[in-house]
């Protein structure tokens, strides 16, 4: 494998006991995030703990076989593993899941790839701290439902272990404080592994941007844009788990998709960072009404439930260095699917879903063109050399398996991976900032800087 630096660069889940118990009850969720008075002092930031090094450019210890131990195989657990087989240097050393049907599903997995079975850690909530304990493991994947993965990470992190987690990867200012500081404490990356940052046409305008094609960028917009009300009552799966959150938070409930491409292009927490934010939401409508319209029996526990997530929540961020970034999040209305994914500078500006882009005195006058012309010259070089096996063997365009391939090329390159526990951070601080935002009328939340200054030396 070629080493590829992040300066280089630069240019389902876990099914929980309800499942077996009751398929249309929603499993109970812990206090999703902060009392509202906490949007007082949001970026209080807390003292480093004894001993606390920065992760900002440590490398993985290099390793010839990346030793994986997979909590969560669901839908996207398993999902995951399969990109993960197709890799070289790669063995899948343990699993666990609460239900032990999909932990042998894993299993069945691994051994038709070849590969020796994994030992099973299944049907105990917390048999993941066994897993973690294990001294044969180099990295820790956790897609268990969201409330799970700061329990998890923090398990892994103690046990020495580096470790990653879904989207996103915690759901409080307190707990995302508590993953960078235990990141610090035991010097082990703790990783969002964010699969669209790896998408093809993210990468490729992420490289135009620092070529200083659009010239010097000043937005970017984002969003998680994705009508998921099918999948949200399923009764199985994400349904038994993921449609809890809309009856606890009226905000952003899913930030990084769109967030962590945008981020990438600003180079925030690499020269820049972002300071505030404003939020608001619509009223919620969407999934009332698709519970009329698809639940007929009035006794069913769904009808017990009140969903307050606004269907759309819009927001604002501004960056220390002036940009601003335009945020949203709808997954309960009757909408094509975009993560919006734009960019805009003094010279041109790319807008995604269609792809198009305009430069200044480009033929044509001022009007989008398509980009195929710039792929000649901006695919970025991951895509060049194994894209062809991505779209064969990865889930969403291929995004995911170059996502697993670069991780596991920086672990066994022994090379510092594209993004660390700074990013995981602040790409999912937009939840609780934004719910926060919405209960105080709109008002202005302060990002805490989990770089703790750092960001400034990027």
């Amino acid at each position: 494998m070629t080493p590829l630096n992040r300066r280089d660069l630069l240019k389902q889940a876990l099914v929980t006991g309800a499942g077996i118990a009751a398929a249309s009850a929603l499993t109970p969720l812990p206090a999703i995030a902060e009392n509202v008075s906490a949007a007082e002092h949001p970026d209080a930031e807390p003292a480093p703990a004894a001993g606390a090094k920065s992760m900002k450019g440590v490398p993985f210890e290099r390793r010839d076989v990346v030793r994986i131990g997979i909590v969560g195989t669901g839908l996207r657990g398993r999902s995951l593993l399969g990109e993960l087989l197709a890799i070289d240097g790669v063995r899948i050393v343990a699993v666990a899941d609460l239900v032990p049907d999909k932990a042998q599903r894993a299993v069945k997995m691994c051994t038709d790839a070849g590969q020796a079975a994994p030992a099973v850690y299944a049907g105990g909530e917390r048999d993941f701290e066994q897993l973690v304990a294990r001294d044969d493991l180099d990295f820790v994947y956790t897609a268990t439902p969201w409330e799970w993965h700061v329990p998890v990470l923090l398990a892994a992190l103690k046990a020495g272990k580096h470790c990653g987690a879904e989207c996103p990867i915690g759901v409080t200012l307190k707990d995302l404080w508590a993953l960078v500081d235990a990141s610090e404490k035991a010097q082990r990356h703790c990783l969002q592994l964010e699969n669209c940052n790896y998408g093809y046409n993210e990468m490729l305008i992420n490289r135009m941007v620092h070529d200083g094609v659009f010239g010097e960028v000043q937005s970017g917009s984002a969003a998680y844009i994705h009508d998921l009300r099918t999948i949200l009552f399923e009764n199985r799966d994400e349904g038994l788990w993921r449609r809890g959150w809309h009856t606890k938070v009226n905000g952003n409930l899913y930030p990084t998709h769109g967030l962590g491409p945008v981020a990438w292009y600003m180079d925030l927490n690499n020269g820049d960072r972002m300071t505030h934010m404003v939020s608001m939401s619509t009223e919620e409508r969407g999934l009332s009404l698709h519970r009329e319209k698809t639940v007929p029996d009035k006794s069913d526990p769904k009808w017990k439930e009140t969903y307050v997530t606004g269907d759309l929540n819009t927001s604002l961020i501004r960056t220390a260095k002036g940009k601003m970034i335009h945020l949203m999040h709808d997954v309960s209305s009757p909408r094509p699917y975009t993560r919006l994914n734009g960019v805009a500078g003094t010279k041109g500006v790319f807008e995604d879903y269609p792809a198009r882009i305009y430069i200044e005195g480009q033929q044509g006058g001022h009007s989008f063109k398509p980009i195929d012309e710039w792929k000649k010259t901006h695919e970025h070089p991951l895509w060049t050399r194994v894209g062809e096996l991505a779209r064969k063997k990865g889930g969403h365009g291929g995004m995911d398996f170059i996502m697993a391939y670069r991780l596991v090329e920086c672990m066994r390159e022994g090379l510092v991976p594209d993004y660390d526990v700074y990013d995981a951070a602040s790409w999912s601080a937009p939840m609780p900032l934004s719910q926060m935002s919405v209960a105080k009328g709109s008002a202005p939340m302060k990002f805490p800087d989990f770089t703790r200054g750092r960001w400034q030396k990027g």
